[in-house]
């Protein structure tokens, strides 16, 4: 069976059939014959023969820093549900926080042939704004805002802020563990918004209480570890993200420490593992799923002739649980 087959047995030129299946225009009578012969015999276009046609590959390139994460996964997860109900393939990239891969792949996607790209963006390189604008096929940016590209992301600074203002609560000395801040999110954007609770505190602080982390549970143990050697007498721990501050929380029961009696601790993200651990991890709840669904919505317009340039800043959820002191105060917005 083929297009030609089609056209005899509906009654139609080729050229209709063709229109057909390319989405132009054809009669409502002469789209119900194609259809029903398309039904009656379960013809498939070929794949192949469709993209050379249309010039369109039906696939999505999404560049991700690392697979192991949960908030990547929801955001990952919110992408292919929109991409899915559009007809679009999910092509999937783990740069493993490589910011030279990152650059690569945006490359390798744009010479195979994708019809957009979500990159998933952790620190912006003169590279990566090459790339960027070398770029043929629409992209949108998710997790981080870049000024003229179409973005989703997170409000990181007032998220901190507000989840800063709970573990302050009751302390005097509090410590901060953080990640690169050439991340201008979660490193960035979320120490910042740290730092303006504590002086809203009235605390005082000096770098010494910093101490920079990546982002595993892993990392976060260590962080703590050597911050604690510099500062004993730390009473509030703040991770950057839930991953680090599970770690700190780990390193602290581990050596006797009593949490949050002696130090309270809170975290960014409401993973799991912070909701099923003891004590419960207070924390920030980012709606990553919703920011996935956003920016496959954006991609999708995009492709759809729409201007580039749209910025969505996404909510969160304040989570007081049973690391901090005071467990209520919730704020949603």
């Amino acid at each position: 069976m083929n297009i030609n087959e089609i056209a005899r047995l509906s009654g139609v030129s080729r050229a209709t059939v063709s229109r057909y299946f390319n989405e132009g225009y054809v009669s409502q009578e002469k789209r119900e014959r194609i259809q029903q012969v398309i039904e009656q015999t379960g013809y498939k276009p070929s794949a192949q023969a469709q993209m050379l046609r249309t010039k369109k590959t039906k696939q999505v390139g999404v560049i991700i820093p690392k697979i192991n994460s949960e908030s990547i996964s929801r955001m990952v997860a919110g992408i292919g549900m929109e991409l899915k109900e559009a007809g679009f393939w999910l092509l999937l990239a783990d740069t493993e926080n490589e910011e030279r891969e990152e650059v690569e792949y945006l490359k390798l996607f744009a010479q195979n042939q994708v019809d957009g790209i979500i990159l998933i963006g952790t620190i912006f390189t003169p590279a990566h704004r090459r790339a960027l604008r070398a770029l043929q096929v629409p992209v949108v940016v998710l997790g981080q805002r870049l000024e003229g590209y179409s973005c989703v992301y997170q409000d990181d600074y007032h998220a901190a802020r507000e989840a800063a203002r709970l573990l302050l609560k009751d302390v005097k000395k509090p410590g901060y563990l953080g990640v690169t801040r050439r991340d201008k999110a979660a490193g960035e954007a979320r120490m910042q918004g740290f730092l303006d609770a504590v002086r809203e505190a009235g605390l005082e602080w000096d770098d010494s209480c910093y101490e920079e982390s990546g982002f595993s549970a892993e990392d976060g143990y260590d962080a703590m570890e050597a911050l604690w050697k510099r500062h004993p007498d730390l009473d509030a721990v703040f991770g950057a993200t839930d991953s680090i501050a599970l770690g700190a929380m780990g390193w602290l029961q581990e050596t006797g420490h009593e949490v949050p009696g002696q130090v309270a601790v809170a975290g960014v993200g409401d993973t799991v593992s912070g909701r099923i651990v003891a004590p419960k991890l207070s924390s920030v709840h980012f709606f990553y799923r919703t920011s996935g669904q956003e920016a496959a919505k954006l991609l999708l317009a995009l492709m759809n002739g729409s201007p580039a340039g749209k910025e969505i800043k996404m909510g969160y959820r304040v989570e007081p649980r049973e690391t901090t002191r005071q467990q209520t105060g919730f704020r949603n917005f």
